[in-house]
């Protein structure tokens, strides 16, 4: 992987900027404040959830990979052999589907004042290989000129060169990058909002589904979903209604 060539795109600012606005446009506006009588931290995670679900997709950042790859023929039991080499470089981009973001992902703990959020896995799209870039090497001999090994060599060492690109993509040390970029962007989509509503002591803390149980077990549940609480509200209401 080349390190230098790791990208946070001028997405993520667009996104959490775009989010800003329109949840501090529906607070403006005044009519979270003629619903809830204030602005309420629930509400404006809810806001900023309907945001980040409308910004689709997130690319945290794109990483460029160069994969060698050699593929050999023989015929005759080794008399004759040709082999070929492929350079082929390629781009690849970590995002996170923020559609599937849903209202039971985002949980407000009243007592330590944080907006717990559960994030999509990392998706790995690509990798785009950059085919003028790409170089080919080959030693020749009587069996490549009679024959097609070359063509096969050359079709065997695309795909093996594909494959190789996305095991690197999937390697430890990027798609902790990747896991990292994105905690980081979603948790300033999610701040920002409540900081500018005057939640200064609001803590947003986002993790990946896989990471819950082992890194944090207070965050199994010890908090109640928005819909659920409101579901609840109703229920007590009605109970108290029927005494």
């Amino acid at each position: 992987m080349d390190q230098s060539r790791l990208t946070k795109p001028v997405a993520i600012a667009a996104i959490v900027v775009a989010l800003v606005l329109g949840v501090m446009l529906g607070i403006g506006s005044g009519i979270v404040n003629r619903i809830f009588g204030g602005p309420d931290p629930t509400t404006i995670a809810t806001s900023s959830l309907e945001s980040m679900r409308a910004q689709n997709r997130l690319i945290t950042f794109v990483a460029r990979y160069v994969s060698v790859v050699s593929s050999q023929q023989e015929r005759l039991g080794g008399l004759v052999s040709t082999e070929r080499t492929l350079v082929l470089p390629g781009n690849v981009r970590y995002e996170v589907d923020l559609s599937q973001l849903q209202p039971k992902d985002v949980r407000w703990d009243k007592g330590s004042q944080t907006l717990n959020v559960r994030i999509p896995d990392i998706e790995i799209a690509g990798p785009e290989v950059d085919l003028n870039a790409a170089r080919e090497y080959g030693s020749g001999g009587v069996l490549a000129t009679l024959t097609n090994a070359e063509t096969q060599l050359d079709s065997a060492n695309r795909a093996r060169a594909v494959a190789d690109l996305r095991k690197q993509a999937q390697a430890e040390v990027p798609m902790r990058l990747a896991r990292d970029a994105a905690r980081q962007a979603i948790e300033r989509s999610f701040s920002m909002p409540l900081k500018a509503a005057g939640f200064s002591n609001a803590k947003v803390v986002a993790r990946f589904a896989s990471e819950e149980v082992a890194d944090d077990p207070s965050y199994l549940d010890t908090s109640t979903p928005y819909n659920e609480a409101i579901k609840e509200a109703e229920r007590i209401r009605a109970a108290e209604g029927k005494k």
